[in-house]
């Protein structure tokens, strides 16, 4: 298949927008949300404000109508700065407005897509619970129709953007009955934070993105009404898919990202860092090391942009999608530990913003299919 992408002058304008507003807004004051654990509403509406929610949502229900690229390439540069305010931004578009954009109805679009795509909402997407991680299928959150409503009972856990002071809601996954072959039927629904019945919890003590919201949901005979169901009944499992391969592009930018911001910390401290009379940068070890990690960074973007233009395209990238998420992922790791080792003892301090390329890295391999279960993923790609 031939692959003809050109990085006009469009992206590098992206690039540079949000590479300003990263370096300017949230480079000052990412460790000091970090240290507190504090979700930053203020962040979260300057990125709406400059365009960075619903970038790839038409125009005509709020967003900016870009391509897939585009948002890619604004989460990196995030990214390269501050891993939870990019966690914010990828889980607020991929998990939060591209299930309603993709599956919602034209009533469901113009309620909640404007505001999400400004910035002003954010909304989650309910889908792992304590016992169903990678076996999504151990879900137990349940659905019951009663008359014009559905009453969930069930919980979630661990859902970036649930329980912030702008949060709308949450998408929720839930069983619905079962299908001819005995297994259960999903149904997605947008369940609005103060619907009776459903309770949030914020989670804290976090080891990364402590600047990003995590949150538990409760549903205790939580009742919404049928305008509640996104898309179809019995279409959750499809659109649970369907957002996972949208959303590990975003986990693969996320990668790209904390990798280019460890490198760059690394190769700044080997310049200015003197041993034996000479920068560190000028030793033959610690040059090779540098060298290894560019080279890393640009094949892992080439792979993710790949994916990217192939969604574009309508192409499938299911495949892809796995492939740069799990690539992109374990590529920070190794950029990351690289780039403590370089800094050494300093590394270890939060004093230097490595220490916390170096935790934030860490989920990249969890989140959105964790490495194991997306090399089954790869191998059941091709045929194994």
């Amino acid at each position: 298949m031939k692959l003809c992408y050109q990085m006009d002058e469009k992206y590098e304008m992206i690039r540079m927008a949000a590479r300003e507003f990263a370096e300017g807004e949230i480079k000052p004051v990412a460790g000091e949300l970090d240290e507190k654990e504090e979700f930053s509403v203020s962040l979260t509406q300057q990125m709406g404000d400059i365009g960075l929610f619903g970038m790839t949502v038409p125009e005509e229900h709020g967003g900016q109508g870009l391509d897939y690229i585009s948002y890619i390439i604004a989460v990196e540069e995030i990214a390269r700065v501050d891993g939870s305010q990019a966690a914010t931004l990828a889980a607020g578009n991929s998990l939060g407005i591209d299930p309603i954009d993709k599956f919602g109805s034209e009533s469901q679009c113009r309620k909640y897509l404007p505001d999400l795509c400004q910035g002003k909402t954010l909304m989650g997407f309910g889908l792992t619970e304590p016992n169903a991680g990678s076996d999504a299928g151990a879900t137990s959150t349940t659905a019951v129709k009663e008359g014009d409503s559905w009453v969930i009972n069930g919980r979630k856990t661990m859902t970036t953007n649930a329980n912030t002071p702008i949060t709308k809601g949450s998408i929720v996954q839930a069983i619905t009955g079962a299908r001819p072959d005995g297994k259960p039927d999903y149904t997605c629904f947008i369940v609005e934070n103060g619907t009776p019945g459903f309770t949030l919890n914020t989670m804290k003590r976090k080891f990364m993105w402590r600047g990003s919201n995590t949150a538990e949901l409760f549903f205790n005979n939580c009742r919404v009404s049928n305008d509640a169901v996104l898309g179809n009944p019995g279409d959750g499992f499809k659109q649970m898919l369907a957002t996972l391969d949208g959303g590990r592009l975003s986990i693969g930018a996320m990668g790209i990202g904390c990798a280019q911001g460890a490198y760059e910390a690394a190769l700044r401290y080997s310049k200015e860092r003197i041993q034996f009379g000479r920068p560190i940068c000028k030793q033959q070890a610690i040059a090779f090391k540098l060298a290894d990690m560019e080279l890393k960074i640009e094949l892992a973007r080439n792979l993710l942009y790949k994916a990217c233009w192939l969604a574009e395209n309508k192409r499938p990238f299911g495949k892809e999608a796995a492939m740069s998420k799990l690539y992109c992922s374990e590529i920070a790791r190794e950029v990351a530990d690289e780039a403590v080792q370089i800094h050494g003892g300093y590394g270890l301090f939060k004093d230097y913003d490595v220490e916390r390329f170096y935790r934030d890295q860490r989920l990249l391999q969890i989140g959105e299919g964790t490495s194991e279960i997306l090399r089954i993923v790869i191998s059941r790609a091709i045929g194994c």
